[in-house]
């Protein structure tokens, strides 16, 4: 069983608090362990366990950009090694999340996890690499975990002491300093049939805007935007979020345009467990990204690191050759064309807080080491069972450094339906990065401008 939790620096994970509610930077000697003893992220760069060296890259000469815009896929030639399935997936458990476990036996004629050659190819622009080893002995957690200080970008914590810490990671990593994206969500019916709703997101963090002043919103982790395309019925509405690092200080600011009503009103609800866009009810604004916002409702356990077979370099679900219907289908996706590797993992468990509400009383992250991505997330509902499953399928965009999603998907076990996020095959080109933005884009006045219907 791979329980044990890994030690680090040669010393087992300290989880103590000070009592001042802040959390002590690691030391110059630990943080120059960068890019030496560990990765410039903080994972373990040697061959471990069964999980080989970190790599870094894909390998040269492999991969490009076809003529659709779509990145090609570096590792095509690969075969599976083995498929696990429901009749053999018990002779894995050991390397399976509880929620993996619950999908064979959900769907035990058509669920299955093809495994391949585990391939460490996930890497950062050096001044992320930069910015990470500064952050290790200057970012410290405030307000009992619910704010971060002296952090602009890049990973705070390459050395977590606390699982809150490596929620953090998850929550500010690096996502190409600003990009917008054309994706697609479903949420399929028992059956399979759905409707496509097509979305325009764009990120910017606060210091890719071309007027950054690091005194003016200095509160603001990232400014997120996001504009409904179609079905009909929804095209024009608009979200617009100022995402705060201390949202207990300073709570989350969302603004949505109804373009019915030609009205921009401000949207407390874009928050913790209230409904995610156009999802059905089947994801809470929290599930976006697999986990964001604040971590203050929960108590975040650490439990050390995990081996786990984990979506990984899933390029097959981001073929521009594909169509949706090819990909989603009954009960869950194609799983014919996702890829799983076996991965380190950084295990945390949150238990909501006594006097706290969310519609997750429970939920346990499996958090990638190379990445700081939140890879699994079993969520638990209010009875202590087990209700519904998320999964990244993770992508390294090689082309621009940047390790996120082909697709995050979140199975409902009690309904039998799923929400899948990220779509794009159909969709023209790829992510755009580097779009120049300022403060006056990212305003509600600037919503009321947008807005055309």
């Amino acid at each position: 069983m791979l329980k044990k939790t890994y030690q680090i620096w040669g010393a087992a994970l300290a989880l103590s608090v000070a009592a001042s509610g802040s959390y002590a930077a690691v030391s110059a000697e630990q943080a120059a362990k960068l890019g030496t003893e560990f990765t410039p992220m903080g994972a373990v760069k040697a061959a471990q366990g069964n999980i080989p060296a970190w790599e870094g890259d894909v390998p040269a000469g492999k991969g490009g950009v076809g003529p659709d815009g779509k990145l090609l896929n570096p590792f095509a030639g690969d075969k599976p090694k083995f498929v696990i399935t429901a009749a053999n997936y018990k002779d894995y458990a050991a390397n399976l999340t509880d929620g993996q476990k619950a999908m064979f036996a959900k769907y035990p004629d058509t669920y299955r996890m093809p495994v391949y050659e585990t391939r460490r190819t996930a890497g950062y622009p050096q001044e992320i690499y930069d910015a990470t080893k500064k952050n290790a002995t200057a970012s410290e957690l405030l307000n009992d975990g619910n704010g971060i200080a002296n952090f602009t970008e890049g990973t705070p914590f390459p050395f977590p002491q606390t699982g809150v810490e490596v929620i953090w990671n998850h929550i500010t990593r690096y996502r190409g300093g600003s990009v917008t994206r054309v994706v697609g969500q479903v949420t399929p019916q028992v059956n399979g049939d759905y409707t496509l709703v097509r979305f325009q997101d764009e990120f910017t963090f606060r210091n890719e805007l071309t007027d950054f002043d690091p005194a003016t919103d200095d509160n603001v982790l990232f400014y997120f935007k996001q504009d409904v395309l179609s079905p009909a019925r929804l095209a024009g509405n608009v979200l617009l979020v100022h995402e705060t690092l201390d949202q207990v200080k300073e709570p989350r600011k969302a603004w949505v345009y109804n373009a019915g009503q030609r009205r921009v009103r401000r949207a407390p609800q874009v928050a913790y467990d209230g409904p995610g866009t156009a999802s059905d009810g089947l994801r809470t604004s929290d599930n976006f990204d697999m986990f964001n916002g604040s971590p203050d409702r929960y108590d975040w356990k650490l439990e050390g690191k995990q081996e786990v077979y984990i979506p990984y370099n899933s390029y097959q679900l981001k073929d521009g050759k594909l169509k949706y219907d090819e990909i989603v289908q009954a009960g869950h996706i194609n799983q014919d064309l996702t890829r799983y590797e076996l991965h380190r993992v950084w295990k945390v468990t949150a238990t909501l807080k006594e006097g706290k509400r969310h519609i997750y009383a429970k939920r346990v992250f499996y958090i990638d080491e190379d990445t700081w991505q939140a890879t699994e997330i079993d969520h638990y509902d209010g009875r202590g069972e087990l209700w519904r499953v998320a999964e990244s399928h993770n992508v390294y965009y090689y082309d621009r450094k940047v390790p996120w999603y082909a697709i995050e998907v979140l199975y409902d076990l009690n309904s039998g339906r799923y929400l899948a996020l990220g779509l794009d095959n159909e969709e023209k080109g790829g992510y755009e990065y580097d779009f120049k933005r300022t403060y006056s884009d990212y305003t509600p006045a600037a919503l009321r401008r947008q807005g055309v219907r």
